[in-house]
């Protein structure tokens, strides 16, 4: 049943498609506040919705102002809201995570690199306190052991277009949800794209999540070739694998053509890459660029120091004579030798 009441969306990330069918199917939504020109923001327009580029917190404050929404539903942003403007009429949070645990940011990747055993997507009031406010709506999936991060968010995106409208119209009728236990919160720092880089001296286990907690619509974790950055798609674990007691993490340790894998060690076991992209090229199969059993993937403390002091030194990477130190292409040069040296190990 439809309802009279208005609501105000803001939706930045990939939950916002979901949470704006949910909430025009019930409510009259004024405006979505959006910035960029995509598939999301193309729908709100078709329905007549008014489109707020500018997500900046003036321009948010501003269009609650001349709008006067009946409550503000929040599905992905990156700003902390001022106690004014929350004491100035209902708003609902989505946020997906078991709450009072894991409140914070990066909650669905931190959920898949601690292993839990399930996600959440809790719709709450929104507060003064982070992710603190009363739950209206709560709803666990379970996380499979293959699971991507894509795979949950497509999952509790289901979730939020099932359940937002009601959570809403519960709010608006008076509902402060149920309140959190204190005691049992736990918090997620956000994570920024070089926390993706791969250390191969980590269990097989921590590698694999760690890719599988990243890629879709954030940056997928990465490794080295040499100097080359090498974005990792998708892996698997190696069922039967030999038992190393002479280990170097990071080793590739077999190569697969026909297949198209790479099998490399890690701080325990072998994880093998199936599938990876050089940045700005289409994805490959693994065995494409990792060819030998000569490589190793990730850069260690060795080749960092001879770059470093093979700079500081002036060598030039053609024929090891000494250049100009104002030189500012020393360094790239250097970088594309031992990219060299490190491929050539193959032949």
């Amino acid at each position: 049943m439809r309802s009279e009441r208005t609501v105000l969306l803001v939706g930045l990330g990939s939950t916002a498609a979901t949470a704006f069918r949910a909430l025009e199917e019930r409510f009259t939504v004024l405006a979505l506040v959006r910035p960029g020109e995509d598939d999301v923001v193309q729908m709100a327009k078709a329905s007549g919705v008014r489109v707020v580029s500018d997500a900046s917190m003036a321009m948010l404050s501003s269009a609650i102002e001349e709008l006067q929404p009946d409550a503000v539903v929040v599905s992905s942003y990156n700003r902390v809201l001022p106690a004014e403007l929350l004491r100035s009429r209902p708003f609902i949070n989505v946020h997906y995570a078991p709450l009072p645990r894991y409140r914070g940011r990066a909650t669905v990747n931190w959920a898949i690199l601690n292993g839990e055993a399930e996600a959440a997507i809790s719709i709450h009031c929104l507060t003064e306190k982070l992710d603190a406010g009363g739950i209206l709506m709560q709803r666990f999936v379970p996380i499979r052991p293959r699971d991507s991060v894509a795979d949950l968010y497509q999952r509790l995106n289901a979730l939020q277009r099932e359940l937002l409208a009601e959570a809403v119209e519960r709010r608006l009728t008076g509902d402060l949800g149920d309140r959190q236990d204190e005691s049992k919160a736990s918090y997620c720092c956000g994570r920024v794209p070089s926390d993706g880089m791969i250390d191969w001296s980590s269990s097989t286990m921590m590698i694999d999540r760690l890719i599988r907690s990243l890629g879709g619509e954030f940056p997928p974790a990465f490794t080295y070739l040499g100097t080359r950055k090498i974005e990792i798609l998708r892996a698997e674990l190696v069922p039967d694998q030999r038992n190393y007691v002479g280990r170097i993490p990071g080793r590739v340790v077999d190569v697969d053509r026909r297949m198209g894998h790479a099998d490399i060690l890690t701080g325990d076991g072998v994880l093998r890459l199936q599938e990876i992209r050089l940045p700005g090229a289409a994805s490959c199969a693994a065995a494409t660029e990792i060819t030998s059993t000569r490589m190793s993937m990730g850069i260690n403390v060795a080749d960092l120091a001879m770059l470093l002091d093979e700079g500081r030194r002036g060598i030039s990477p053609a024929d090891g004579q000494v250049q100009d130190r104002r030189s500012d292409n020393k360094i790239p040069a250097l970088a594309a030798r031992f990219s060299y040296q490190k491929v050539r190990q193959s032949t």
